[in-house]
């Protein structure tokens, strides 16, 4: 009997979100980081960050220059990366191991400062992310290939990515802001049968997120 539609078996015999299947870097991210809960403000503004760089372009390409990145970027810590002046920009734009898009740089480093702006009111960018959680209304009865392709954004992304522009933040659109939520785990969107599903459901079970 096949597989349900959006599931592939990979050559080690796990059975993984389609999305993953055939890459040996996509399948370690997505069985060792998509999905799992993140509270982290490093990681976060991290991969806030790669995701705008990502918009236009495949999450694969991002994710292998991902290192180059974080080399780029000060490892993302948010102080270092608002510090980056038109000398950093510079320095950026000439940097062949990183997407290099005037607008998606110069956004990152406004959006750090952002980022300063949340943690310095809300205590941390963990606290403030996660107030964006979905309730269990508003998350999908079910998992499959079908609902998340009728659903590149949801409404709490909506409201997530409206509050970041009001505070002053870029590159944030809905779509984008859906992607983050997958990835560090304010969703379980593996879909059903994918063997990370219920490892990444029981993490987010019991993961302490701070308010």
């Amino acid at each position: 009997m096949g597989l349900p539609s959006g599931l592939e078996r990979g050559a080690d015999g796990q059975v993984r979100c389609w999305w993953a299947h055939g890459d040996a870097a996509y399948e370690a991210y997505h069985d060792k980081e998509w999905g799992r809960p993140v509270v982290d403000d490093r990681r976060l503004f991290e991969k806030l960050c790669l995701e705008g760089f990502q918009s236009g372009l495949s999450w694969l390409t991002i994710l292998r220059k991902r290192e180059n990145f974080r080399r780029a970027f000060a490892n993302f810590e948010p102080a270092a990366v608002a510090a980056f002046d038109e000398s950093d920009v510079e320095r950026l734009l000439a940097d062949a191991g990183i997407v290099r898009h005037r607008g998606k740089i110069v956004s990152t480093i406004n959006n750090a400062g952002r980022a300063l702006d949340i943690i310095a009111s809300e205590g941390s960018l963990a606290a403030y992310i996660w107030r964006f959680e979905p309730t269990v209304e508003e998350r999908p009865h079910r998992v499959d290939r079908a609902t998340l392709a009728a659903m590149p954004a949801s409404p709490t992304s909506i409201r997530l990515s409206k509050d970041l522009k009001k505070r002053g933040w870029s590159f944030v659109g809905p779509t984008t802001v859906y992607a983050f939520m997958q990835a560090m785990g304010l969703v379980n969107d593996h879909l059903e049968g994918c063997h990370c599903r219920a490892e990444a459901e029981a993490l987010r079970a019991t993961t302490p997120i701070p308010h």
